[in-house]
């Protein structure tokens, strides 16, 4: 069997006002980083214990329309603040972080409720209820260099236009640039990281034909329909 790696290509994801594409390496994400939204899980916030998990690059999604995944029939919706880095390295040390941040977007990360919840409880790993094609939807990334390093401001998402999901950047229990650090830790950081970092409470289903839209302040805003 010949292996045709010349047809392989690399995710990228749109950069608002440019004609270049930002080249995805890895996707990296935090669990449980509202404290709201880690009680509607079951959990008690703990902020000595950030929880990691990784998405596939080519999860990424820019399309208007998502596919509902299949194996399960609790697909939930959750709006986080994603980081994308322009460069990387390990052990950055905080007060270096966000030199590391290319720029900021809006995502969805998509997770199938019903196989998260199974794995839990019988104590397995739950990266299938994360790990799934056109699992990340995405707006076009900010550069840093326009809209600064957001702390604060309002991040929602509503459902047909029913807001469902509301909260506000202060609220991340590991801000961003204690997220890279912890990160840094772990993993060689590299340049095309993208790291989603958290959602607030009111994660909820979705069923196909539902339009979601979702936005930050200062970051942009994203909208899609599930097929």
């Amino acid at each position: 069997m010949k292996l045709l790696f010349d047809s392989v290509t690399v995710p990228t994801v749109a950069i608002a006002g440019r004609a270049e594409r930002f080249p995805v390496h890895r996707i990296y994400c935090i669990g449980r980083n509202y404290a709201e939204h880690a009680r509607e899980m079951g959990s008690v916030p703990d902020l000595g214990a950030p929880i990691y998990f990784l998405k596939p690059a080519d999860a990424v999604c820019e399309a208007e329309v998502v596919p509902y995944p299949p194996g399960t029939d609790n697909l939930h919706h959750e709006v986080e603040l994603v980081v994308a880095l322009g460069t990387g390295g390990r052990d950055i040390a905080v007060a270096q972080a966000l030199d590391h941040v290319y720029g900021y977007a809006v995502g969805n990360d998509l997770t199938r409720r019903d196989l998260q919840a199974a794995a839990k409880a019988k104590g397995n790993p739950w990266d299938v209820s994360k790990s799934m094609d056109h699992g990340a939807p995405i707006s076009p990334i900010r550069p840093a260099a326009q809209i600064g390093h957001p702390s604060a401001g309002r991040i929602w998402l509503s459902v047909n236009g029913v807001l469902r999901q509301q909260g506000d950047l202060s609220e991340l229990l590991v801000p961003v640039a204690e997220i890279i650090h912890g990160l840094s830790r772990l993993f060689a950081l590299k340049a095309g990281d993208l790291i989603f970092t958290g959602t607030p409470a009111g994660v909820g289903p979705l069923r196909p034909g539902d339009v979601v839209d979702a936005g930050i302040d200062g970051v942009g805003a994203l909208r899609h329909r599930i097929g």
